[in-house]
């Protein structure tokens, strides 16, 4: 019979991962089961590489567990996710990666992730770009995005959106109803009708799909990301942004 100074990093790895423990093990009396602790204590002691295998081992697999949840999570949702009829599509509309970005008016972050965007379209045609609107920060937040919805339900090209989009994100102070008009005013929108369809449904129902894809992908902040079959949370910056896309394209951060 093995000892158990031998065993003792079996036992472990069996604790730390929840595997099935031996029918024998039950069998352990309590001063049986205080010298087994002490044997893998002392053990782990003496052999920390152990400790540190195990926890990477420990961290591979729960990276593949939310690897395959995201995976999951976008395979159901997919349709709304990439072909809603609700969102504003820049870039090339049949580009071979659909690069998703979920903002908010008033987020620092997603300032500097707009440049992102504005870069990674420029420098890579074959690029889809979907713009979806997630206020989370305030009730400014939710004015600013209402205000987005109306000007997309009036430039479904999206050119207008854009340089409405880079005018409030990129200004000065915090996004509210009256930012977000001057901008569409000086995106030269008709701020009339933008007031008028703030009342449509559409609007309401928009912002209510973001809301609800992104619960459906554990979201809860901006900017976050959907690129290909991955979920990115956070400005990670243009190169993360490039590995992503180049992942989703072919399977690699460089193609």
């Amino acid at each position: 019979m093995p000892s158990l100074r031998l065993l003792a990093p079996a036992l472990f790895a069996l604790a730390l991962f929840g595997a099935a423990a031996p029918a024998s093990a039950d069998s352990f009396s309590d001063g049986q089961r205080t010298d087994i602790e002490k044997i893998i204590k002392n053990y782990l002691v003496s052999h920390p590489e152990v400790l540190e295998e195990a926890m990477a081992e420990l961290s591979k697999r729960q990276a593949a567990a939310e690897t395959q949840k995201h995976e999951a999570s976008i395979a159901q949702n997919a349709d709304a996710i990439f072909n809603s009829p609700r969102q504003v599509v820049l870039g090339n509309k049949d580009g071979d990666v659909t690069f998703v970005e979920f903002f908010d008016y008033n987020c620092g972050y997603c300032k500097r992730a707009m440049d992102d965007m504005l870069t990674l379209m420029k420098g890579d045609p074959k690029l889809k770009v979907v713009l979806k609107e997630f206020p989370v920060l305030s009730q400014g937040s939710v004015e600013a995005a209402q205000v987005a919805v109306a000007v997309r339900m009036q430039d479904p090209s999206g050119k207008k959106y854009l340089d409405f989009h880079q005018k409030l994100l990129g200004g000065r102070g915090a996004a509210d109803k009256a930012r977000a008009l001057q901008a569409a005013k000086e995106a030269g929108l008709d701020t009339a009708r933008i007031e008028k369809d703030l009342a449509s449904p559409e609007v309401r129902a928009t912002i209510e799909e973001n809301f609800k894809l992104a619960e459906a992908m554990g979201m809860n902040g901006t900017p976050s990301y959907v690129i290909g079959k991955q979920i990115v949370v956070g400005a990670v910056g243009v190169e993360g942004l490039k590995e992503k896309i180049g992942i989703a394209r072919c399977g690699k951060a460089t193609c």
